[in-house]
């Protein structure tokens, strides 16, 4: 089979045009990310409905994510990844388009299904390319692409907004639609039952949603998920920049320092972890990851000044890599690399959590303090640390449930 180099091993290269592709992904929307209530505002509708036009493409995500999970069973990965991506791209090409909010708003919307679809497939087909020992290291590698992303999106978002509220929609649906493009015909040519031979997966059937709830180890992956979602994606970036003003009286300059080196800590952890959790064991670093989130939530509650704050964010950083390529290497054992629905539900936990975290962290902030949000976060932390007590490892066989 062919192979890529990658510095702990040889990983398919569908693994590579997977990870360019989130790449592309995140970086697009971090260059879109800073344009989408300005232009909004344009439309000379409130700060509220400005913000909505934000939250329905996360909502929308949310929503289809069980269809596509169906979908990718029934149609295959690659077709469901293709037509995400087509959608999440012409979509935000016809909403810098857009001649009114209600335009905007619907094409964002679109654009969600859209994302749920892609993301949701591409997952699924990563999981399914690589042999059982090679699931953390992609996984991670995977992720490494989204982060990356993620980091140098807004860098570029920021002055492409200052001079047009459009063309960030434009270079965003430009970037995806080539992106996609290139990984639509790279994949056509994988031979899917080539990979699964040599993985030793060729007679695996994908797995229900219903099978996979059977497992202690999936249950625990999800709820951990859930946690990432509250606490990373949702708390991290809602809660710190108004605990950091508000709460600690330091400069906003001290919120992008921390949300950097969470980020960049992230990322270096990202791959060894990957490697850790493909040789030595999924459910070590499992338990690890939760036990730093813990931490990280009472370390963000106790602290009184910048240091225990970047300290706290570092943590959020390691804790989150190891959850990311543990919990994903714990789904591929349980589906055998195969199955839309678990799929589809192991991602859903975390735009779950993200959702619920902003809000009840931030009604907890309000009507009592930010130390009290913080250890609700390490609350749902501890919740999922307790789920990973109990559960067999599954590195080397599927788990019976």
């Amino acid at each position: 089979m062919r192979a890529i180099r990658h510095p702990f091993g040889s990983l398919p290269p569908e693994v590579a045009v997977l990870t360019a592709v989130a790449f592309s992904v995140a970086l697009g929307f971090g260059i879109l990310a800073p344009a989408i209530p300005l232009f909004a505002k344009n439309f000379g509708v409130s700060n509220f409905a400005a913000g909505s036009v934000i939250s329905v493409f996360a909502l929308v995500r949310f929503a289809p994510a069980p269809l596509a999970g169906r979908l990718v069973n029934r149609l295959g990965e690659r077709l469901v990844l293709a037509t995400g991506i087509g959608i999440v791209g012409v979509s935000s090409l016809l909403a810098g388009l857009s001649g009114n909010f209600t335009q905007l708003l619907v094409l964002r919307g679109i654009g969600g299904a859209g994302s749920a679809m892609f993301t949701v497939s591409s997952f699924a087909l990563l999981l399914r390319v690589v042999a059982p020992n090679q699931r953390g290291r992609a996984a991670g590698t995977y992720q490494t692409g989204f982060l990356l992303g993620a980091i140098a999106g807004p860098a570029f978002g920021g002055p492409l907004t200052a001079l047009s509220l459009r063309a960030p929609f434009f270079v965003y649906a430009v970037a995806l639609l080539v992106a996609g493009g290139v990984a639509t015909v790279f994949l056509a040519r994988t031979d899917l039952r080539e990979h699964e031979a040599v993985a030793g997966t060729a007679e695996v059937t994908p797995t229900t949603l219903t099978t996979a709830l059977r497992s202690s180890a999936y249950r625990a992956a999800v709820t951990n998920n859930f946690a990432v979602g509250w606490a990373v994606f949702g708390v991290r970036s809602s809660l710190i920049p108004l605990f950091v003003v508000e709460g600690l009286r330091l400069g906003p300059s001290w919120t992008g320092a921390g949300l950097v080196l969470s980020a960049v800590v992230q990322a270096i952890v990202l791959v060894p972890a990957g490697r850790l959790v493909d040789t030595r064991g999924r459910r070590p670093y499992l338990r690890a990851g939760a036990a730093l989130s813990l931490v990280a939530g009472v370390t963000m509650a106790i602290t009184g000044g910048a240091p225990l704050f970047l300290a706290g964010m570092a943590l959020y950083g390691a804790g989150s890599a190891l959850l990311g390529v543990s919990s994903a290497a714990v789904v591929g054992d349980v589906i055998g690399g195969r199955g839309g629905t678990p799929v589809a539900a192991f991602q859903m936990a975390s735009d779950a959590g993200a959702f619920l975290g902003p809000l009840v962290a931030g009604a907890l902030a309000d009507v009592a303090s930010f130390e009290v949000a913080f250890l609700a976060t390490a609350a749902v932390s501890g919740l999922a640390l307790a789920t990973t007590l109990v559960i067999p490892e599954t590195r080397h066989a599927k788990e019976a449930p």
